[in-house]
């Protein structure tokens, strides 16, 4: 990828700077490293031409494509029964969309921030017999998130239902009086998610269409949008706006995606929302060292090319290193991505290019790294800027599939909590903005630049200022995201759950056309977001483990 970093030229006026990225995927700038590093406590990951690679033609019990947090967990659970696995990644370091920079003394993680329902993680750990906390630390938030809307209230989510209905009465006394009521269903959503649908694979017919499913899904009313739901307990802008981001977890919108989602009132106030002791990348890194410490073999920088298919089962996959033979092949990726690009159109009937453009891709995103040498009383660990009309971005996004003109903007400040993530009296802020996916509607090439001075403006504009002076500014747009991880037209989660359909009846995790393939991530069963891709490799982890007899 290139980086577009702001930096300041001799007269102090603004100029960029074009990072390149090496074979060994760091980038420089001024003679310092730049961007992802290695494992370190010597679990580096094996590149092809630097070791590990003798095994690779000997047939593996599995191979797995992509080291995500899906393809990490599946390893994990295969390992742990006692099969040969191989993880082959086509980026030069392990973890998908979230990656580690580090860069003239700032520390970011460039992907996912929000870390939510920790027992999904702590699983992985549990279920290969060692203890999480030797391997990476979490730590409760609390306030979980600081929400600053447009009329200047705050309302700092707190897992202490008191405090949240003092801090919405300050600005709606009747949306207060109905908070109990809401968290209360709330609950009881996440209760039947977790019973019904997060745990299981739903393989068959018989898995979907029975009548304990049947009788789940009328209690979780899927027809009944979230919007409507919300407007049954609130009728304030706030409120709607604030509990309304749920959606955008899954890459969806409010006004559109099924009344589930309210469930995430729940897991985040009363689950918690946790921080990763050394920054989110020490999970992905914990869970490597697990892998390796299991025996899973992890090579990166390994293009493939292929999933080789003879007599409609899967025999191995051919790279850009050769042929790998193995008995099944686990895909953790877009699975729209993986048809398209790995499969042979005579191998994916089921999954054929018109099928494929039938499915919507969820919301994608716009990064903004920021190295700042100040410090901001208004920022907590995370903290979003509501817009004054929060639709309309999504009417942005989905309809007319452009950027926000008035854009919701969230900041994760990891240097809030933890000190040495940037330098003394300095910040380390990762901004986000919702993004359309990928589509002729938005040229990034022609507007990445004019966007990124429109977003630094509008944080200018609440009180955080000073960022177009920062010592480090690196821009992320959906098309890095498509190109560094293949994702289907830049989307973050997948498909989005803008329909009744793609939330509940989402592809499967087992190949319709392939046998011994199967994918795990965030367009397949369970569903996206980080918690809910590590249990779709752990879900499929344990499925591989029992029909190959370990």
């Amino acid at each position: 990828m290139q980086s577009v970093q702001g930096n300041r030229n001799g007269d102090g006026s603004e100029g960029t700077e074009i990072v390149k990225h090496t074979e060994t995927g760091r980038g420089t700038r001024g003679g310092t490293t730049g961007t992802s590093t290695p494992l370190e406590k010597g679990t580096e990951m094996h590149n092809w031409h630097q070791g590990g690679a003798s095994s690779r033609n000997l047939k593996q019990d599995v191979i797995i494509i992509g080291a995500g947090f899906g393809g990490l967990s599946c390893a994990i659970r295969l390992a742990t029964a006692g099969l040969r696995v191989t993880i082959l990644e086509r980026q030069e370091h392990v973890g998908g969309k979230l990656q580690q920079i580090e860069q003239d003394g700032y520390h970011f993680d460039r992907g996912p921030s929000t870390i939510t329902m920790p027992d999904a993680f702590r699983s992985v750990f549990d279920r290969a017999g060692v203890v999480m906390e030797k391997y990476v630390q979490l730590y409760e938030l609390e306030p979980r998130t600081r929400n600053i809307f447009a009329d200047g209230t705050v309302v700092d989510l707190s897992k202490n239902r008191g405090s949240m209905k003092e801090q919405i009465a300050a600005y709606s006394p009747e949306d207060a009086l109905r908070y109990d009521a809401f968290m209360d269903e709330s609950a009881a959503l996440y209760t039947e998610a977790n019973r019904h649908f997060l745990g299981k694979l739903l393989l068959n017919p018989s898995d979907k269409y029975n009548l304990q499913m049947l009788r789940s899904l009328l209690r979780v009313r899927p027809t009944v949008k979230l919007d409507k739901l919300l407007r049954k307990y609130f009728s304030h802008p706030n409120t709607l706006a604030l509990f309304g981001r749920y959606a955008t977890y899954v890459g969806s919108s409010p006004y559109l995606s099924p009344s589930i989602f309210a469930m995430m009132g729940h897991v985040e106030a009363k689950v918690g929302i946790y921080g990763v002791k050394g920054g989110t990348y020490q999970l992905i890194e914990g869970m490597a060292r697990l892998a390796q410490e299991k025996g899973v073999q992890i090579l990166t920088g390994v293009e493939v090319n292929q999933i080789v298919v003879r007599h409609g089962k899967v025999v191995g996959v051919d790279t850009d290193r050769g042929f790998m033979e193995a008995e099944q092949v686990v895909a953790n990726g877009d699975v729209l991505s993986v048809n398209r690009l790995l499969l042979a159109p005579e191998h994916r009937k089921r999954m054929s290019d018109a099928r494929i453009e039938k499915y919507e891709p969820s919301i994608s995103g716009f990064v903004t790294l920021a190295g700042v040498r100040r410090q901001y009383d208004q920022l907590l660990h995370h903290t979003v800027f509501f817009p004054e009309q929060y639709k309309p971005e999504f009417d942005d996004i989905f309809r007319d599939r452009r950027m926000p003109s008035d854009p919701t903007i969230y900041i994760c400040y990891s240097g809030y909590s933890e000190a040495g993530m940037a330098p003394a009296g300095a910040s380390n802020l990762f901004i986000l903005v919702n993004a359309p996916y990928l589509s002729k509607a938005w040229d990034w090439e022609e507007q990445k630049y004019h966007y990124s001075e429109f977003v630094l403006g509008q944080l200018e504009a609440r009180g955080i200022g000073g960022l177009k002076q920062s010592d480090v500014l690196i821009c992320y747009t959906p098309q890095h995201i498509e190109r560094d991880t293949l994702a289907h037209q830049g989307s973050i989660y997948g498909i989005s759950s803008n329909s009744v359909k793609q939330t509940f009846m989402r592809p499967g995790n087992q190949s319709k056309d392939v046998q011994g393939l199967w994918y795990v991530g965030g367009t397949t069963h369970p569903g996206g977001g980080t918690p809910i891709v590590t249990l779709s490799g752990q879900l499929v982890g344990e499925q591989l483990a029992t029909e190959l007899g370990r």
